[in-house]
C-alpha cells in the first residue's frame, strides 16, 4: 500500500508542475518540455528518499529495495515521458 501511495505521489507532482508550468515566465513557451524536464530530477530524488527511508527506517536491504525504487520512479517517469511524446507529436 505504501508503494501505491508514493506512486501517486509522483503523479500529483506531475500533475502540479504541468499545470504550474505554463503559469512560469521561464518555460520559455515550452511549458510541457519545461515541466517534464523539471519533474524528472525532482521525482528521482523524491524516489531516492523514499529508498533512503525503506532502507535506514524499515530495515530493508538495497537489494530489497531497488526493485521498488524502479517501479516507484519508473511509473510516473515513464508516464511523464509519454505525455512529452504525445504531446510533441501533435504539434509538430
Amino acid at each position: 500500500m505504501h508503494t501505491i501511495k508514493v506512486i501517486g505521489i509522483g503523479f500529483a507532482l506531475l500533475g502540479i508542475l504541468l499545470v504550474a508550468a505554463p503559469r512560469l515566465a521561464v518555460s520559455a513557451g515550452r511549458p510541457i518540455p519545461f515541466a517534464i524536464r523539471l519533474f524528472l530530477p525532482l521525482w528521482f530524488v523524491g524516489a531516492l528518499i523514499n529508498l533512503w527511508i525503506g532502507v535506514s527506517r524499515a530495515g530493508y536491504t538495497v537489494m530489497e529495495e531497488a526493485p521498488i525504487f524502479l517501479l516507484v520512479f519508473g511509473v510516473p517517469a515513464l508516464a511523464g515521458l509519454l505525455i512529452l511524446w504525445l504531446t510533441s507529436r501533435i504539434v509538430r
